[in-house]
């Protein structure tokens, strides 16, 4: 009996370590695999950074090293009329809608109008009651939006 015992020993510790090395070897598979799929990533990013032709990282330089003045949209620049209640804050004259929106936050900042706690609500005043709709705050994303009517 004690010879049977051994053998089936035996034979229990050989499937272990076989079951074992299997195991081992397939997480290393696993791990050569994931360690490729990352070096292959690395490549790829390589090669669109490279790809790139050096004009394009160049191009927003003059010769002195200095960035050259960017072209403004021409939608952007085109002179527009505020209604009478948005001309009350920003001024009767067309003027693009960037300069509006610049009237407007200058004037905001300049009268405290924005919250203090959450920075994105504008409470709104005399002047900029009519804008809002009367609403007496209004989200910053919503301003835009309000403010866009006022426009012709």
């Amino acid at each position: 009996m004690a010879k049977t015992a051994k053998k089936n020993a035996g034979k229990t510790a050989a499937r272990k370590t076989a079951g074992t090395t299997s195991r081992k070897t397939a997480r290393k598979t696993t791990a050569r695999k994931g360690a490729a799929k990352k070096s292959a990533a690395r490549k790829g990013a390589a090669r669109k950074t490279a790809a790139r032709p050096a004009a394009k990282k160049t191009a927003g330089k003059a010769a002195g090293g200095r960035k050259t003045a960017r072209t403004p949209n021409a939608a952007f620049m085109r002179p527009v009329t505020p209604s009478p209640a948005l001309a009350e804050v920003v001024g009767a004259a067309p003027v693009p809608r960037t300069e509006v929106t610049r009237k407007l936050w200058a004037y905001i900042k300049k009268n405290g109008l924005q919250d203090q706690k959450n920075r994105r609500m504008i409470k709104s005043d005399a002047k900029l009651k009519p804008i809002f709709g009367g609403r007496p705050a209004v989200n910053m994303f919503e301003m835009t939006k309000l403010v866009g009517k006022h426009l012709a």
